[in-house]
């Protein structure tokens, strides 16, 4: 009886990985060994920036905020500090997207959170 090799399964999953590695540079897309390292690689970063992008995505709505705050006469931290105090519930995706679409609105905000600053200054030289 001749030795069974699971030919068709395993000439699929290399072609699977080979489809995969389409086009990484020289040998990693055309080799099966190093193709596969190659893809379980980027599997990696893959999974690994999915996370990241987050952060990313957060310090970037960060930065238009500050943008849009700083020639108002007030820092990022500061601005935040007052939305707090003023009960805004904004998160930063709306408030950089408000700060770059429609900078009237964004006044408006930053009106409220200075106001709210304003308060809880005075009332703690009332103190």
């Amino acid at each position: 009886m001749a030795r069974a090799t699971n030919g068709p399964a395993s000439r699929a999953r290399r072609k699977r990985i080979l489809l995969r590695a389409k086009g990484f540079r020289g040998f990693r897309s055309k080799l099966f060994r190093y193709a596969k390292d190659a893809v379980y690689k980027a599997w990696q970063y893959e999974y690994r920036d999915r996370k990241r992008r987050k952060g990313q995505f957060r310090r970037l709505w960060s930065a238009r905020i500050s943008a849009a705050v700083r020639p108002l006469g007030l820092t990022y931290s500061r601005f935040m500090e007052g939305l707090k105090a003023a009960h805004v519930d904004l998160d930063r995706k709306s408030l950089a997207d408000l700060a770059v679409t429609d900078p009237e609105a964004f006044k408006a905000v930053f009106d409220l959170a200075k106001k709210a600053i304003d308060a809880k200054q005075g009332a703690t030289l009332a103190k």
